[in-house]
Formats: C-alpha cells, sequence, structure tokens
C-alpha cells in the first residue's frame, strides 16, 4: 500500500514536470517561478557566475515597483462598521480599535506581501494561523502541488528549518497528534549525516483516511479519503536511503488557505504574472546588451597592422617612447585596423524598442516612470495619460481588495470580535470628519448635563446661554485631534462586524479633484443666483455627477438650519 511518504517522493517527481497548455505549449509551474525569481533580481537562467561580457540590465524591477505601488493599498483604507443601524455609531470605536490592532500586528506588511506575490508571480496563497496575522505562502516554498488548480488537489509545503525553529513546533513530535518520533530524535538522526538543517513537508488536501493512523478515523471513514494535514521530514540511514518519518497528522475539517490568481488563464493554477509579461522583453534586452559590450570590448582595442618584417619585433606601440621616429622599408605600410562599431545603433534601437514594449506590456507609462513629458505636450493631455496608465492597475487593486475583504471577513473579523469584547484604552487620532461628528455628540451631551444642572439648581436655562456654553465646550474639544478612546468590556458583544475596503479614496487624481472643486468654486462665487434658478441648477447638478462629484456636497441647508438663533427659555 503507498504510504504518504511514497506520494510526496512521486509528486515531487511530478511537479518537475511540464504540463500541457495547449498545441505546442507546455508550462512548468517550477520554472515559472524560478524564472520570475531570477529576473526579478537581475539574474540570468544559467551561467550566473560568469559575468565577463553579460550584462544584465534589468527592466522588469523598475516596472514592477510601479504595479507595487499603484496596486497597494493602507489599512486605514480598511472599513470595518458595525451593520446594524441602531448600533452603528459604534462603527467609530471599532475602527479606531482596528486601527491600532493592525499596526501591532503588522497588517500592512503583510498587504505588501500578498501584493507582491500577486504581482510577481500571477497568484498569491495565505495561510489562516494561530495568530491574528495571516501568513503569505512564498509559492516557490512549494514541494509539489496540482499545476492546474492549486486548493482543489492536495500541495506540499518545503520548510528547511533549523534545530532551533524545529524546537518552537510544540505539536509536532508529540504522540497525540499522531508522530511516530519524537523532534530530538529527528534533530540527533540528521545531525549524523552532518546536516545543520532539517526539511520538512507539510502536505494538506484529501487523501487516504489510512494515512491518519487513527483506529478511530477509520472506523468512521472506512476506504473514504478525508481532509487532512501530514507533518512528515525525511532522514537517511546507514545505507544512505531516505526513510520518512510523520511528526503531526491530524484531520483537517476547513482548509486554512485562500487562493487569488491575477490574470486568469485557463487550465493554469496561476494566472499571468508581472515578471512574466516582460519575460520577452528582459531576454532580447540582455542579448541586445551582450552584443553591444562585445562591440564596445572590440572598439576598445587599438590594434596596427604592417608589412614591414621588423615591425614584427615590437609590436607594442605601448613601447615606443614619446616623440620617438619610426622608419619603414621602402615600399612598407603601417595602419591602423578599423573596430568601429558601425551597428552599435542598430542594437541600440533595439534595445530601446524592447523597452518601450515592455513598458507597454507591464502597464508602465511615460508618466507613471517618472519620465518629463516632451516640450510642448498640453498639462490636460499629460494629467489624462497618468489617469489612463493607471486603469489596468486601479481593475487588479479591485480584485486584491475584494480578496482582502474575503480574508477579513472570514478569519480576521471573528478574531476582532473576540478581542473587542475585553475593552481597551488607547490613544488615536481623529481626521476632520471625525472630529466633527464627535464633537457634536461630546458637546451636545455636556450641554445636556450642564442644563440639568441648571435645572436642578432652580436657574432659569435660556437658548442665548446654552449656545455660548457648547462653544466653550467646542473650542476646548476641538484644541487636539489626539483623543484617548476607551471601550467598556462587552461593549460590542453582541455587534454584527462587517468591513469593506475603501478604494475609491486611492483612485482619485487628487490634482483634477481639487482642479474641478476650484472651478465649481468660482463659479458659485461668481454667480451665487445660479441655485435659485430651477433648470440652472439641474443642469449644474448634472455637470458635478459628470465630474464625479456629488451634487449632494454642494446643495445649500435648508433656510431653517440656516436661521440665527433665538433667544428665549428652553
Amino acid at each position: 500500500m503507498k504510504t504518504i511518504f511514497d506520494f510526496i517522493e512521486e509528486e515531487e517527481v511530478k511537479y518537475q514536470k511540464p504540463i500541457d497548455m495547449e498545441d505546442g505549449w507546455s508550462w512548468s509551474m517550477r520554472e515559472h517561478l524560478r524564472r520570475s525569481f531570477l529576473y526579478l533580481n537581475s539574474q540570468f537562467e544559467e551561467n550566473n557566475e560568469d559575468r565577463n561580457l553579460r550584462p544584465n540590465k534589468n527592466i522588469v524591477l523598475p516596472i514592477m515597483n510601479i504595479q507595487y505601488r499603484t496596486v497597494d493599498f493602507d489599512v486605514k483604507d480598511i472599513e470595518i462598521y458595525v451593520d446594524k443601524s441602531d448600533e452603528y455609531y459604534k462603527s467609530l470605536l471599532i475602527r479606531k480599535f482596528h486601527n491600532k490592532w493592525a499596526l501591532s500586528n503588522s497588517i500592512d506588511t503583510f498587504i505588501d506581501d500578498m501584493i507582491r506575490s500577486y504581482s510577481d508571480y500571477g497568484g498569491v496563497l495565505v495561510r489562516k494561523t494561530d495568530k491574528a496575522r495571516p501568513e503569505v505562502i512564498e509559492l516557490r516554498s512549494l514541494a509539489f502541488c496540482s499545476q492546474a488548480n492549486i486548493l482543489d488537489y492536495p500541495f506540499g509545503i518545503k520548510h528547511v528549518l533549523s534545530p532551533v525553529e524545529l524546537r518552537r513546533m510544540k505539536k509536532w513530535g508529540q504522540d497525540a497528534y499522531g508522530a511516530d518520533m519524537d523532534i530530538e530524535t529527528l534533530i540527533s538522526l540528521v545531525r549524523e549525516e552532518e546536516a545543520d538543517e532539517i526539511e520538512v513537508y507539510e502536505v494538506h488536501g484529501t487523501m487516504p483516511v489510512e494515512w491518519l493512523g487513527d483506529d478511530e478515523s477509520l472506523e468512521e471513514e472506512s476506504e473514504k479519503d478525508v481532509q487532512q494535514i501530514q507533518i512528515v521530514a525525511f532522514y537517511k540511514d546507514e545505507n544512505n536511503q531516505a526513510v520518512g518519518v510523520t511528526l503531526f497528522r491530524k484531520k483537517e475539517p476547513v482548509l486554512p488557505f485562500k487562493y487569488l490568481a491575477r490574470d486568469k488563464i485557463d487550465n493554469r493554477a496561476l494566472g499571468r504574472g508581472g515578471v512574466e509579461e516582460l519575460f520577452e522583453a528582459q531576454i532580447w534586452t540582455n542579448w541586445d546588451e551582450i552584443k553591444i559590450t562585445e562591440m564596445l570590448n572590440s572598439a576598445a582595442k587599438t590594434i596596427h597592422w604592417s608589412d614591414d618584417p621588423k615591425f614584427k619585433q615590437k609590436n607594442n606601440l605601448n613601447d615606443v617612447d614619446n616623440n620617438e621616429v619610426l622608419s619603414l622599408n621602402q615600399g612598407n605600410k603601417i595602419a591602423q585596423v578599423d573596430t568601429y562599431p558601425r551597428n552599435l545603433l542598430v542594437f541600440n534601437d533595439s534595445v530601446e524598442r524592447w523597452q518601450n514594449q515592455a513598458q507597454v506590456t507591464g502597464s508602465a507609462t511615460d508618466p507613471l516612470m517618472g519620465k518629463e513629458p516632451t516640450a510642448g505636450t498640453p498639462f490636460k493631455l499629460y494629467e489624462a495619460q497618468q489617469m489612463e496608465g493607471k486603469s489596468m492597475h486601479r481593475f487588479r487593486q479591485g480584485q486584491v481588495a475584494e480578496f482582502l475583504n474575503e480574508i477579513y471577513r472570514d478569519w480576521i473579523i471573528p478574531y476582532l470580535a473576540k478581542e473587542v469584547v475585553k475593552g481597551d484604552k488607547f490613544l488615536s487620532e481623529l481626521d476632520f470628519n471625525e472630529m466633527q461628528q464627535v464633537s457634536e455628540q461630546f458637546v451636545t451631551n455636556a450641554a445636556n448635563n450642564r442644563i440639568k444642572e441648571e435645572i436642578l439648581k432652580g436657574n432659569i436655562v435660556d437658548k442665548g446661554m446654552v449656545e455660548s456654553y457648547k462653544l466653550i465646550v467646542k473650542e476646548k474639544f476641538s484644541s487636539s485631534n489626539r483623543k484617548f478612546i476607551e471601550i467598556m468590556k462587552d461593549e460590542f458583544k453582541d455587534a454584527k462586524l462587517q468591513v469593506m475596503t475603501n478604494i475609491a479614496g486611492k483612485q482619485k487624481n487628487l490634482a483634477l479633484l481639487t482642479d474641478k472643486l476650484v472651478n465649481v468654486l468660482r463659479q458659485y462665487i461668481a454667480t451665487p443666483q445660479i441655485r435659485q434658478d430651477p433648470e440652472m441648477a439641474k443642469l449644474l447638478n448634472t455637470i458635478l455627477e459628470s465630474s464625479g462629484l456629488s451634487p449632494i456636497a454642494f446643495n445649500p441647508p435648508p433656510a431653517a438650519l440656516m436661521a440665527p438663533a433665538e433667544g428665549g427659555k428652553i
């Protein structure tokens, strides 16, 4: 009967072989990941030690840096809110709690790692952990998987661990978790091989129930494949044969992984990677640069020839003294060999064409690359080019944002819900809108308390006094936007939390938006009566909507709200 160890060895061999995508096109996931990693880091696919006359002009990295920046978003764009109308006011508290929690758990770094894997390789694999922060799996660490569909088939992750790292895995090597060898015994056996590192395979997927080695499972799931996790390692015996040992195994009711492909390709696990888009351009750019270097190497040499026999004795002009007179026999000649690189312009043109092709393929237009526009380019045209150049990156940013929402809904929000009910007090900064929202509630509450105090004292309270008190309280409250926020224990006990990654603000062109707002403001100042004409107001609202602005933001408040406060008793 096949064992888990036989399965791993067979799958590793299988993973080395490419799959057929179409007639004439075979693809290897392992080679795809390797090539992407090498090209991104200015390496050739082979003979990297030999750099003599082999320059590597990295055109991949600058374009990928643009993709990282334009697809990226921040923790502050992740909005946690209470999905209940009568408790929605608590959304500010949970949002601030989340920002503090995300900072302490490096969620920003997690997002960066996720975007890099997604952009570089064409896919990102994320694992739920026992800790708050999920883990982005380095795809090159996959020992094997289905090259057509990662999550629907068993896959293995290969860890290379030191003895110290292995000892940190407290559940590994325990009889209670199906181990057939303890950690210390494995370390001693590996050290006998004079090795400092232990290779450990972490395998997830639906596999034969017999591999669990659990009598109870065998009775319940006889002759069935079940979802499980297997942690195994190998050492070599006295005959130098690999021997497998199990360190951990158990059922896995839910696969703790999520996967997102970039630009999906049929029958392929990974989507189209950002580095992959530049494979051809990088290959031929390097080829051109190597040829250019060879030509320049030849052009750097000064070579002479002569048919005079006596010059054979002195064939290096470096041996000639300054102002020394050379003589030739009558009828003999001396001349310089022409080594001028006449084809240099052709190769330089080829390099430039491949560079342009790479920029087009990688959606890295000149404005995004930081290049100055050519003289005479209208500002509006340059601005439009910059916005259009980001359109593909915005599309992918939306994909990653929705994927992150799923991770939050399934993994992070349940964790946050358990943490926030414990209560907390922390210092936080409020933005302008938050200050407005909180100050109104704070001032109103303070004023009501003051009214109660005055009434209980038997004093008469008038509206003017209340408004004056509100101004004093508001001024004092608004002196700083740094406030201590306290969440009471069990305040969010039954709150239903939801998440929305709001990247709309990231996609705005702030310069263009400011220009629109200034134009609207000028029009308001020049013709204030425009809002009084229903037809003109309708036309203005249409213009605002077409410009991406909200007409509601420009509607004046109702007259009743604009009326001055009147004196009188409450």
